[in-house]
């Protein structure tokens, strides 16, 4: 625990055999409490693996949800289970566990409650072979939402995030999409419902075990990212109403 907080690493899972060991002997276990690992039906041994290196909580889909839907079942377990500090971590090891201490720190003594890890920040994206083409798209992306959800962020595409339990309360994150468009719905929730965001610069590595999502994919997700940022100023601005902002 930190200062009394209880503190919960979510690991949202889906063929990570062979990257799962390597991530989870890295998390600070002098700070960590609890591990929560969620496998969307995947084709390996990820529940097993899970299982057999110690995981406390392992909750396998029989059917897979999508990203999203995998991070729904990880807020809830955690929720449920008296988490105070919850961070998502990717068990890809792309994202360092290392940099969990001083997420739970900037949430743990009430500073932000919200904390990115920005690969942007220091230019860890390129160095740690982001391609030039996602690259990009973060930027223009990046710069678009800055404009229309009237917020300063380095970039909102990282997956590696961590939430005081308020927030994680406050927001309706069950009324976003199971697909990956879920992470930029709930920063713009966050941003909506009035909670401030901390970013750390963040190394990050780019390698064949590492998950990615195909170009297709990433077009899909992009036009995604540019529909919830124009609801979100179109929110703001008070011409609609959407669920989504719904407490």
């Amino acid at each position: 625990m930190y200062k009394g907080k209880k503190v919960i690493v979510v690991l949202p899972a889906y063929n990570a055999a062979l990257t799962l060991k390597k991530t989870y002997q890295e998390i600070p276990f002098d700070l960590v409490d609890e591990v929560i690992l969620c496998d969307d039906a995947s084709k390996d041994n990820t529940a097993e693996l899970a299982h057999s290196i110690g995981i406390q909580h392992v909750i396998k889909h029989e059917q897979n949800k999508g990203y999203g839907g995998n991070q729904k079942t990880l807020y809830r377990k955690a929720l449920e289970l008296g988490g105070d500090i919850v961070i998502m971590l990717h068990p890809d090891y792309q994202y360092t566990p290392l940099l969990i201490p001083s997420m739970v720190n900037i949430i743990g003594d009430e500073l932000y409650p919200v904390v990115l890890g920005s690969r942007i920040l220091g230019m860890g994206a390129l160095k740690g072979g982001m391609p030039m083409y996602k690259y990009i798209a973060n930027r223009f992306l990046t710069f678009a939402q800055n404009l229309l959800i009237n917020y300063k962020l380095s970039e909102y595409h990282t997956g590696y995030r961590a939430f005081s339990r308020k927030v994680l309360e406050g927001i309706n994150f069950e009324q976003n999409s199971d697909d990956f468009v879920f992470d930029n719905e709930m920063l713009s929730q966050i941003v909506f419902a009035g909670f401030d965001i901390a970013e750390v610069t963040c190394p990050t590595k780019y390698f064949e075990e590492a998950s990615s999502i195909n170009f297709r994919r990433s077009m899909k997700y992009g036009m995604g990212v540019l529909r919830v940022s124009i609801g979100h100023f179109f929110s703001r601005m008070g011409i609609v109403k959407l669920k989504m902002y719904r407490r």
